[in-house]
């Protein structure tokens, strides 16, 4: 009887050690508990002089994540505006950076994850904006996971923090299928100034301001082991309207990055003022694709699009889909270059239209900020050093709030009215092609591709034959002898090297609008997973 007991103990165990770090270290619905312990009571002090001092130095802790420990990981203060304002006012909640492998470098979390950064929600006394953005972001591209933990140091309650997954090796890994390529953070070390011999450039914005790679360390930071050469051949490629970037980018996923950060206002990245907030990774086709980063400060919570001066609630609920493109602002070559291709900008509006329907048009959004809003309140009202009050984090869903004379606006005030604006303007608006059925079919060494569509007058299929490769593009006819079936049929087509694994999506486009297939394109595409038919 006492072995059945001890058995059933030990299954009662394994199963609550399961349940507990079996699951996603970021699954939404779980807050983490963050304890962090240093040997110093002046841990903040040591940690604020090593933040002041410009230097990415840490200290050492012990770390225990739901009674899991782990020895002599490395703690710094993280962010700018998140740290700077928030320590000038005297507030204790500073967002925290804790790299579990400083001195193990076997030491991680399950998943892989490495390093953990918690951030205080620095002007959104809602505490939704972070992990909504990042979960419609994560839906079109690549994008961290994110979710709440409640920290505590050296015994004292910090209250509660968004955790959000490092751009790292993990998410590399997941995304790409590896993670040693050529990796650039993009974000300025505001401090540092430029060597004098090179041309001028704006930030973090891909404008080419030379060769030597000295002319870009102010602004990027290499994260690989090497790549110059190859980033600053890819920002001359983008620069040089003689050269094909599509060798050089995956343009697919710079335009659903320029379409997300439009739609929800995210100005506090490439396309605001700063110019910022992002990173660049090479994988192995050699095409660089952009990753998202920092959602503090998105739907609306930074008001400057690089314009001048800020905008105001009305003027942030109407900008512009052709915001620095339509000025022709030759500052965010990513943009502006990008959407200079009558293809490209068609595309862009499409995933704005895209991630209107899936997120919004459909009430999923205000829905889903009422629930992570409702999980959250009561530790919002039992956190003992918030930034801003109980009172704020209610109101600020909703409506605007006042944080000692910065006006945050409500996150559904800005996005309802949001939503009316970008479904009642004419890019929106614009009667689209209508793609009413995609296949494929083998006939010997060739793949025929096969789009029936509806007032297009013209087609596309993006492709590419193996994971190695870049993404190509190949019209599609409808003129008989393209294996496209009969002239002028409405069914558009062409021919591919037979590969099994292809992956593929179409476009169809008329003289205003385009529409794609499937819609989230190349995040989502069509594969030839057998030898006769899709």
């Amino acid at each position: 009887m006492k072995k059945i007991n001890h058995f059933l103990y030990l299954l009662a165990f394994l199963f609550a050690s399961s349940a507990l770090f079996g699951q996603d270290f970021y699954q939404w619905n779980e807050i983490r508990e963050i304890r962090l312990s240093f040997p110093r009571d002046n841990w903040a002090s040591i940690l604020e002089r090593m933040k002041d001092a410009g230097q990415e130095q840490r200290m050492t802790a012990k770390l225990e994540i739901d009674g899991k420990s782990f020895e002599e990981v490395g703690v710094r203060f993280k962010g700018n505006s998140s740290f700077k304002s928030v320590k000038k006012g005297g507030a204790v909640k500073l967002p925290f950076n804790i790299k579990i492998d400083y001195k193990d470098k076997k030491q991680e979390l399950d998943g892989g994850y490495e390093t953990i950064k918690l951030s205080n929600c620095f002007r959104d006394p809602s505490f939704v904006r972070e992990v909504i953005s990042y979960e419609i972001a994560r839906k079109y591209m690549p994008a961290s996971r994110c979710n709440y933990a409640k920290l505590y140091v050296n015994d004292q309650y910090l209250g509660i923090y968004s955790n959000t997954e490092s751009v790292d090796k993990p998410l590399l890994k997941r995304t790409f299928d590896e993670k040693d390529g050529v990796f650039v953070k993009c974000d300025p070390e505001w401090d540092t100034p430029e060597p004098k011999n090179c041309l001028e450039g704006d930030k973090a914005s891909l404008m080419y301001v030379g060769e030597d790679p000295r002319c870009y360390m102010a602004n990027y930071e290499m994260k690989s082991d090497s790549g110059w050469a190859s980033f600053i051949q890819f920002i001359e490629a983008l620069n040089n309207p003689d050269k094909n970037i599509e060798e050089y980018l995956h343009v697919d996923q710079a335009l659903w990055m320029h379409a997300f950060n439009n739609v929800m206002v995210n100005l506090d990245s490439y396309t605001g003022r700063l110019s910022h907030n992002y990173y660049v990774y090479r994988d192995k086709t050699g095409s660089f694709t952009p990753i998202v980063w920092d959602f503090n400060l998105s739907l609306g919570g930074f008001r400057f699009d690089g314009s001048g001066k800020p905008l105001d609630n009305e003027e942030m609920a109407t900008l512009s889909p052709y915001v620095h493109f339509k000025n022709k602002n030759k500052k965010r070559p990513l943009i502006v270059n990008l959407l200079s291709d009558g293809l490209y900008r068609k595309m862009y509006i499409a995933h704005i239209k895209t991630i209107l329907e899936e997120n919004f048009n459909n009430g999923e959004f205000n829905k889903r900020v009422e629930e992570l809003h409702a999980f959250i309140a009561e530790e919002i009202r039992n956190d003992p050093v918030k930034l801003y009050s109980f009172e704020n984090f209610e109101k600020n869903l909703n409506s605007s709030v006042d944080l000692d004379g910065v006006e945050i606006i409500g996150v559904k005030e800005l996005m309802n009215r949001r939503l009316e604006y970008l479904n009642q303007h004419p890019l929106i608006t614009a009667e689209t092609p209508q793609i009413t059925k995609v296949e494929h079919i083998r006939f010997g060494e060739d793949l025929a591709v096969q789009a029936s569509l509806e007032g297009a007058t013209a087609a596309w299929v993006f492709y590419k034959s193996s994971p190695e490769l870049p993404w190509k593009k190949m019209e599609l006819f409808d003129k008989g002898g393209t294996n496209d079936q009969s002239f002028q049929d409405g069914v558009f087509g062409n021919s591919l090297p037979f590969s099994e694994g292809t992956q593929y999506y179409i476009v169809a486009e008329n003289e205003r609008a385009a529409s794609i297939y499937p819609p989230r394109a190349s995040k989502e595409p069509l594969m030839v997973v057998t030898t006769n038919s899709n």
